[in-house]
């Protein structure tokens, strides 16, 4: 394929990179993969681990590094003292980093709602936004994709099921998709039979992906491939209806797209989290990088089977507030989030999880096209009642 005629804007070279949440397991990828690319950093931000944080601003060169936690801003302007970077901490520090004028690429990794308002602002500026947390677009998608048509920014996913979705979809017309359909390992419970009695360390023992513990409990309860359903719908347009979910334990296939003519198209690839971020760092491009390709002799075979709903009911609960919409997603959330917090505090068992999310989407407040504030306002609201 000829690169002849390809603009400057195109070379993944030129576009400054912010990283939020680069302290996680994706934001320590991202950067190793920026560095593989020779993508200039510009920021990175962390919640609270002030010395990886500025060990990965030296490393990277970046101009900035915010830690979420203003209490933390001291510990982090000494630990960068004669390094050059400059030290912020907050909310209005990561928006502005993420929107800032030098900067052509942010990717979000913030763990959970607390990613939202700096996505949001990244999408407002216009940038390319390559999304690696599922929460702001679950819980504001509508918004996020109106605020992208307004602005310009280009909205790429980096969770490996919609980045091959993604990739499917390339050059073909809505009407000629019948179905959307999201693979899933199936967690490190899938066999489990008694889920009531699960512990802490088999629900964060993933079998294919390593990963932090609130995403690990996430797919072990399947809730993860819930938030997907509704972050698929808002980026490609589509109803809950067309969205399918199978179970795929090795994690090759990374997800399918079912065509009208009775064809499927799937994205393959080992599960590596470089792989999907580099391609929306290089989008429209696939440049050679660090992660070689399946050796599918080696594997053998790939099996698949349906989601057992009633022992995971999350992936129900997904569907329904996909279809309902409103503010039932930021409920789902929501209430997941704390609920998965008790858990991993050993504060109830592994099935409370579901029962608290669907006790939350029962008492949803009704708004059929909520705004930003409504949307923080609902997630406060869900997290003040489960905290008490």
């Amino acid at each position: 394929m000829s690169t002849a005629g390809r603009s400057p804007a195109d070379d993944h070279r030129a576009r400054a990179l912010t990283v939020l949440g680069a302290t996680g397991s994706i934001g320590v990828n991202t950067l190793a993969v920026a560095a593989h690319l020779g993508i200039p950093v510009h920021a990175v931000s962390g919640n609270s681990r002030v010395a990886l944080l500025a060990a990965q601003a030296r490393a990277a060169g970046a101009k900035v590094a915010v830690v979420a936690d203003p209490e933390r801003l001291g510990e982090l302007r000494a630990t960068l003292s004669g390094s050059g970077v400059r030290a912020e901490a907050g909310v209005a520090a990561l928006a502005e980093i993420a929107a800032d004028p030098a900067v052509g690429a942010v990717v979000t990794a913030i763990v959970g709602a607390a990613g939202l308002p700096a996505t949001l602002a990244a999408v407002r500026a216009g940038k390319r936004v390559c999304v690696a947390n599922k929460e702001p677009l679950v819980m504001a998608g509508e918004l996020i994709m109106a605020s992208a048509r307004a602005s310009g920014a280009v909205i790429l996913p980096v969770d490996s099921e919609h980045s091959a979705i993604f990739q499917c979809l390339a050059g073909h017309a809505a009407d000629e998709v019948r179905a959307l359909i999201l693979t899933a390992s199936g967690g490190p419970l899938r066999e489990v039979r008694d889920l009531a009695a699960v512990t802490r360390e088999q629900a964060l023992a993933h079998p294919t992906w390593r990963m932090g513990p609130k995403i690990s409990i996430d797919s072990a309860t399947l809730m993860n491939k819930s938030l997907e359903i509704i972050e698929a719908r808002w980026l490609f347009g589509i109803a809950a209806e067309r969205i399918e979910v199978l179970i795929h334990p090795q994690s090759v296939v990374h997800s399918l797209v079912s065509f009208v003519d009775g064809s499927l198209m799937a994205q393959l690839g080992v599960p590596d989290m470089r792989v999907p971020i580099q391609y929306a760092l290089t989008w429209p491009r696939h440049v050679a990088g660090p992660v070689p390709a399946p050796d599918l002799a080696a594997l053998g075979r790939l099996t698949f089977e349906a989601p057992d709903t009633a022992r995971f009911p999350s992936l129900v609960m997904g569907f329904a507030a996909a279809r309902t919409g409103g503010l039932a997603p930021t409920v789902m959330n929501a209430a997941n989030e704390m609920a998965v917090e008790r858990f991993l505090a050993g504060r109830g068992r592994f099935t409370d999880i579901f029962a608290a999310v669907e006790q939350a989407l029962a008492h949803t407040p009704r708004c059929l096209a909520p705004g930003l504030d409504d949307i923080i306002a609902a997630d406060a609201e869900v997290r003040a009642r489960m905290a008490s």
